[in-house]
Protein backbone atom coordinates (compact mmCIF):
# COMPACT_ATOMS: atom_id res chain seq x y z
CA UNK A 1 0.00 0.00 0.00
CA UNK A 2 2.91 2.39 0.57
CA UNK A 3 3.71 2.30 -3.16
CA UNK A 4 0.10 3.22 -3.92
CA UNK A 5 0.20 6.10 -1.42
CA UNK A 6 3.48 7.40 -2.86
CA UNK A 7 2.06 7.19 -6.40
CA UNK A 8 -0.98 9.22 -5.34
CA UNK A 9 1.26 11.86 -3.76
CA UNK A 10 3.36 12.04 -6.94
CA UNK A 11 0.19 12.55 -8.98
CA UNK A 12 -0.96 15.35 -6.65
CA UNK A 13 2.49 16.99 -6.82
CA UNK A 14 1.90 17.57 -10.54
CA UNK A 15 -1.07 19.81 -9.71
CA UNK A 16 -0.17 21.49 -6.43
CA UNK A 17 3.45 22.47 -6.98
CA UNK A 18 6.05 22.61 -4.25
CA UNK A 19 3.67 21.66 -1.43
CA UNK A 20 4.43 18.00 -0.75
CA UNK A 21 4.45 18.37 3.09
CA UNK A 22 0.94 19.87 2.99
CA UNK A 23 -0.24 17.22 0.50
CA UNK A 24 1.03 14.45 2.77
CA UNK A 25 -0.69 15.97 5.79
CA UNK A 26 -3.97 16.34 3.88
CA UNK A 27 -3.83 12.67 2.88
CA UNK A 28 -2.93 11.76 6.46
CA UNK A 29 -6.07 13.55 7.65
CA UNK A 30 -8.20 11.57 5.20
CA UNK A 31 -6.69 8.24 6.30
CA UNK A 32 -7.21 9.23 9.95
CA UNK A 33 -10.89 9.95 9.17
CA UNK A 34 -10.62 13.54 10.35
CA UNK A 35 -11.46 16.85 8.68
CA UNK A 36 -9.17 19.52 7.30
CA UNK A 37 -9.13 23.32 7.62
CA UNK A 38 -6.94 25.24 5.16
CA UNK A 39 -6.35 28.86 6.15
CA UNK A 40 -4.75 31.20 3.65
CA UNK A 41 -5.35 34.24 1.51
CA UNK A 42 -7.37 33.76 -1.73
CA UNK A 43 -5.60 32.33 -4.76
CA UNK A 44 -3.14 30.01 -3.02
CA UNK A 45 -4.47 26.72 -4.42
CA UNK A 46 -6.79 25.62 -1.63
CA UNK A 47 -9.64 24.68 -3.96
CA UNK A 48 -7.26 23.01 -6.40
CA UNK A 49 -5.82 20.79 -3.65
CA UNK A 50 -9.26 19.66 -2.46
CA UNK A 51 -10.54 18.84 -5.95
CA UNK A 52 -7.32 17.06 -6.94
CA UNK A 53 -7.34 14.98 -3.75
CA UNK A 54 -10.91 13.83 -4.40
CA UNK A 55 -10.06 12.96 -8.02
CA UNK A 56 -6.95 10.96 -7.18
CA UNK A 57 -8.74 9.09 -4.38
CA UNK A 58 -11.75 8.31 -6.60
CA UNK A 59 -14.26 10.06 -4.33
CA UNK A 60 -17.38 12.09 -5.14
CA UNK A 61 -16.83 15.82 -4.71
CA UNK A 62 -19.00 18.84 -3.97
CA UNK A 63 -17.97 22.47 -3.48
CA UNK A 64 -20.11 24.79 -1.35
CA UNK A 65 -19.36 28.50 -1.62
CA UNK A 66 -20.07 29.94 1.81
CA UNK A 67 -21.50 33.46 1.78
CA UNK A 68 -23.19 35.62 4.39
CA UNK A 69 -26.65 34.80 3.01
CA UNK A 70 -26.14 31.01 2.80
CA UNK A 71 -28.78 29.09 4.79
CA UNK A 72 -28.43 25.71 6.53
CA UNK A 73 -30.93 24.22 4.06
CA UNK A 74 -28.60 25.26 1.22
CA UNK A 75 -25.99 22.96 2.75
CA UNK A 76 -28.03 20.07 4.15
CA UNK A 77 -31.02 19.91 1.80
CA UNK A 78 -34.76 20.47 2.09
CA UNK A 79 -38.12 18.81 1.54
CA UNK A 80 -40.56 19.96 -1.14
CA UNK A 81 -44.09 18.79 -1.85
CA UNK A 82 -44.27 16.54 -4.90
CA UNK A 83 -47.70 16.49 -6.54
CA UNK A 84 -47.11 13.20 -8.31
CA UNK A 85 -45.95 11.45 -5.16
CA UNK A 86 -48.54 13.22 -3.06
CA UNK A 87 -46.02 13.75 -0.29
CA UNK A 88 -42.92 15.68 0.71
CA UNK A 89 -39.78 14.61 -1.15
CA UNK A 90 -36.35 15.30 0.30
CA UNK A 91 -33.79 16.96 -1.97
CA UNK A 92 -30.24 16.30 -0.83
CA UNK A 93 -27.94 19.24 -0.30
CA UNK A 94 -24.29 19.32 -1.41
CA UNK A 95 -23.22 17.92 1.98
CA UNK A 96 -24.12 14.47 0.57
CA UNK A 97 -20.73 13.78 -1.01
CA UNK A 98 -17.59 11.95 0.06
CA UNK A 99 -15.36 15.03 -0.17
CA UNK A 100 -17.07 18.33 0.61
CA UNK A 101 -15.24 21.61 0.11
CA UNK A 102 -16.68 24.28 2.40
CA UNK A 103 -15.10 27.23 0.60
CA UNK A 104 -14.51 30.38 2.66
CA UNK A 105 -16.43 28.90 5.58
CA UNK A 106 -15.89 31.93 7.78
CA UNK A 107 -17.86 34.17 5.41
CA UNK A 108 -21.08 32.41 6.40
CA UNK A 109 -23.11 33.21 9.52
CA UNK A 110 -22.49 31.19 12.70
CA UNK A 111 -25.90 29.51 12.21
CA UNK A 112 -24.86 28.12 8.84
CA UNK A 113 -21.39 27.19 10.07
CA UNK A 114 -23.01 25.13 12.83
CA UNK A 115 -25.00 23.16 10.22
CA UNK A 116 -21.77 21.27 9.57
CA UNK A 117 -21.23 20.26 13.21
CA UNK A 118 -23.34 17.12 13.34
CA UNK A 119 -22.25 16.09 9.86
CA UNK A 120 -18.57 16.33 10.75
CA UNK A 121 -18.91 14.56 14.09
CA UNK A 122 -21.57 11.94 13.42
CA UNK A 123 -21.33 11.42 9.63
CA UNK A 124 -25.07 12.04 9.49
CA UNK A 125 -27.53 14.93 9.42
CA UNK A 126 -30.89 15.34 11.15
CA UNK A 127 -33.41 17.21 9.03
CA UNK A 128 -37.10 17.61 9.77
CA UNK A 129 -37.01 14.92 12.44
CA UNK A 130 -35.28 12.30 10.30
CA UNK A 131 -31.66 11.19 10.49
CA UNK A 132 -29.93 10.64 7.17
CA UNK A 133 -26.50 9.00 6.88
CA UNK A 134 -23.82 10.64 4.78
CA UNK A 135 -21.69 8.82 2.20
CA UNK A 136 -18.60 7.07 3.52
CA UNK A 137 -15.83 7.95 3.60
CA UNK A 138 -16.86 11.51 4.50
CA UNK A 139 -14.17 14.18 4.46
CA UNK A 140 -14.78 17.92 4.91
CA UNK A 141 -12.14 20.32 3.66
CA UNK A 142 -12.95 23.86 4.74
CA UNK A 143 -11.05 26.91 3.54
CA UNK A 144 -10.83 30.02 5.64
CA UNK A 145 -9.66 33.52 4.89
CA UNK A 146 -7.46 35.20 7.50
CA UNK A 147 -9.52 36.87 10.23
CA UNK A 148 -7.96 40.22 9.32
CA UNK A 149 -9.91 40.24 6.04
CA UNK A 150 -13.29 41.95 6.04
CA UNK A 151 -16.62 40.13 6.01
CA UNK A 152 -15.53 37.15 8.07
CA UNK A 153 -17.11 35.49 11.13
CA UNK A 154 -14.51 33.80 13.35
CA UNK A 155 -15.08 30.08 13.71
CA UNK A 156 -16.11 29.20 17.27
CA UNK A 157 -13.88 26.90 19.30
CA UNK A 158 -16.47 24.11 19.09
CA UNK A 159 -16.18 24.20 15.29
CA UNK A 160 -12.39 24.51 15.25
CA UNK A 161 -12.04 21.49 17.53
CA UNK A 162 -13.87 19.35 14.97
CA UNK A 163 -11.14 19.92 12.42
CA UNK A 164 -8.42 17.35 12.94
CA UNK A 165 -5.84 19.55 11.19
CA UNK A 166 -5.27 23.07 9.99
CA UNK A 167 -2.84 23.73 7.16
CA UNK A 168 -1.46 26.80 5.46
CA UNK A 169 -0.20 26.47 1.89
CA UNK A 170 1.72 29.72 1.66
CA UNK A 171 3.33 31.24 -1.42
CA UNK A 172 5.10 28.86 -3.80
CA UNK A 173 8.88 28.97 -4.03
CA UNK A 174 10.29 30.72 -7.13
CA UNK A 175 10.90 27.48 -9.06
CA UNK A 176 7.37 26.18 -8.43
CA UNK A 177 5.83 29.56 -9.25
CA UNK A 178 7.71 29.78 -12.55
CA UNK A 179 6.48 26.30 -13.49
CA UNK A 180 2.97 27.40 -12.55
CA UNK A 181 3.20 30.52 -14.72
CA UNK A 182 4.56 28.64 -17.73
CA UNK A 183 2.27 25.63 -17.38
CA UNK A 184 -1.27 24.67 -18.22
CA UNK A 185 -4.38 25.78 -16.33
CA UNK A 186 -4.54 23.70 -13.12
CA UNK A 187 -8.30 23.14 -13.43
CA UNK A 188 -7.87 21.48 -16.81
CA UNK A 189 -5.00 19.40 -15.46
CA UNK A 190 -7.10 18.33 -12.47
CA UNK A 191 -9.79 16.97 -14.77
CA UNK A 192 -7.22 14.68 -16.38
CA UNK A 193 -5.80 13.35 -13.12
CA UNK A 194 -5.67 9.58 -12.81
CA UNK A 195 -7.73 7.92 -10.11
CA UNK A 196 -5.18 5.99 -8.11
CA UNK A 197 -7.40 4.41 -5.46
CA UNK A 198 -10.43 2.16 -5.47
CA UNK A 199 -12.89 2.83 -2.65
CA UNK A 200 -11.98 -0.54 -1.13
CA UNK A 201 -8.29 0.44 -1.06
CA UNK A 202 -9.11 3.56 0.90
CA UNK A 203 -11.32 1.69 3.35
CA UNK A 204 -8.58 -0.89 3.86
CA UNK A 205 -6.09 1.86 4.68
CA UNK A 206 -8.48 3.64 7.04
CA UNK A 207 -9.17 0.39 8.84
CA UNK A 208 -5.43 -0.35 8.90
CA UNK A 209 -4.74 2.90 10.75
CA UNK A 210 -6.48 1.52 13.85
CA UNK A 211 -4.17 -1.52 13.81
CA UNK A 212 -0.95 0.52 13.92
CA UNK A 213 0.52 -0.04 17.37
CA UNK A 214 1.30 2.67 19.92
CA UNK A 215 3.58 1.67 22.80
CA UNK A 216 2.81 2.71 26.40
CA UNK A 217 5.86 5.01 26.30
CA UNK A 218 4.57 6.67 23.12
CA UNK A 219 1.16 7.24 24.72
CA UNK A 220 2.95 8.67 27.78
CA UNK A 221 4.61 11.21 25.47
CA UNK A 222 1.30 12.18 23.86
CA UNK A 223 -0.35 12.49 27.26
CA UNK A 224 2.50 14.70 28.48
CA UNK A 225 1.98 17.03 25.52
CA UNK A 226 -1.74 17.28 26.35
CA UNK A 227 -1.13 17.89 30.05
CA UNK A 228 1.57 20.51 29.45
CA UNK A 229 -0.76 22.40 27.08
CA UNK A 230 -3.29 22.68 29.91
CA UNK A 231 -0.72 24.40 32.11
CA UNK A 232 0.46 26.95 29.54
CA UNK A 233 0.12 30.58 30.68
CA UNK A 234 -2.18 32.78 28.62
CA UNK A 235 -4.55 29.97 27.64
CA UNK A 236 -8.09 29.54 28.91
CA UNK A 237 -7.83 25.81 28.27
CA UNK A 238 -5.42 23.35 26.74
CA UNK A 239 -5.83 20.59 24.20
CA UNK A 240 -9.08 18.65 24.52
CA UNK A 241 -9.46 14.87 24.78
CA UNK A 242 -10.79 15.00 21.18
CA UNK A 243 -7.50 16.61 20.15
CA UNK A 244 -5.61 13.84 21.94
CA UNK A 245 -7.57 11.11 20.18
CA UNK A 246 -7.02 12.89 16.87
CA UNK A 247 -3.29 13.11 17.56
CA UNK A 248 -3.13 9.34 18.13
CA UNK A 249 -5.10 8.61 14.93
CA UNK A 250 -3.04 11.01 12.81
CA UNK A 251 0.24 9.67 14.19
CA UNK A 252 -0.86 6.14 13.30
CA UNK A 253 -1.90 7.27 9.82
CA UNK A 254 1.45 9.00 9.29
CA UNK A 255 3.32 5.87 10.39
CA UNK A 256 1.22 3.77 7.99
CA UNK A 257 2.06 6.17 5.16
CA UNK A 258 5.74 5.51 5.90
CA UNK A 259 5.15 1.77 5.60
CA UNK A 260 5.37 1.09 9.35
CA UNK A 261 2.95 -0.61 11.72
CA UNK A 262 4.15 1.15 14.86
CA UNK A 263 4.26 4.83 15.80
CA UNK A 264 7.52 6.64 16.53
CA UNK A 265 7.88 9.95 18.42
CA UNK A 266 8.92 11.54 15.11
CA UNK A 267 5.46 10.70 13.71
CA UNK A 268 3.82 12.52 16.61
CA UNK A 269 6.07 15.55 16.20
CA UNK A 270 5.40 15.72 12.45
CA UNK A 271 1.61 15.88 12.73
CA UNK A 272 1.41 17.74 16.06
CA UNK A 273 1.69 21.32 14.68
CA UNK A 274 -1.18 20.79 12.22
CA UNK A 275 -3.36 19.32 14.97
CA UNK A 276 -2.54 21.66 17.85
CA UNK A 277 -1.88 25.16 16.49
CA UNK A 278 -5.47 26.14 15.65
CA UNK A 279 -6.63 24.85 19.04
CA UNK A 280 -4.01 26.86 20.93
CA UNK A 281 -4.47 30.29 19.33
CA UNK A 282 -7.65 31.20 21.22
CA UNK A 283 -7.90 34.71 19.80
CA UNK A 284 -4.15 35.34 19.63
CA UNK A 285 -3.52 35.17 15.89
CA UNK A 286 -0.18 33.54 15.12
CA UNK A 287 0.43 32.44 18.72
CA UNK A 288 -0.61 28.86 18.01
CA UNK A 289 2.58 27.97 16.13
CA UNK A 290 4.69 29.60 18.85
CA UNK A 291 2.94 27.56 21.54
CA UNK A 292 3.36 24.37 19.53
CA UNK A 293 7.12 24.94 19.30
CA UNK A 294 7.23 25.67 23.03
CA UNK A 295 5.44 22.41 23.85
CA UNK A 296 7.67 20.32 21.59
CA UNK A 297 10.76 21.93 23.17
CA UNK A 298 9.58 21.56 26.77
CA UNK A 299 8.12 18.06 26.79
CA UNK A 300 10.82 15.35 26.79
CA UNK A 301 10.46 12.48 24.37
CA UNK A 302 9.77 9.49 26.59
CA UNK A 303 11.37 6.25 25.59
CA UNK A 304 13.41 7.58 22.65
CA UNK A 305 16.04 5.05 21.76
Amino acid sequence: MKKLIDAAITELNHIVLGKEPQIRLALCGLLAQGHLLIEDIPGMGKTTLSHALAKVMGLSYQRIQFTNDLLPADVLGFSMYDREAGSLVFHQGPIFAQVVLADEINRASPRTQSALLEAMEERQVSIEGETRPLPLPFFVIATQNPAEQGGTYPLPESQLDRFLMRLRLGYPDPKAERELLEGEDRRQMTERLRTMFHIDDLKTLQEGVARVSTSPALLDYIQSLLEESRRMPGLLYGLSPRAGLGLVRASRAWALMQGRHHVLPDDVQTVFPAIAAHRLEQGDSGKGEQRVRQLLDQVPVIGRG
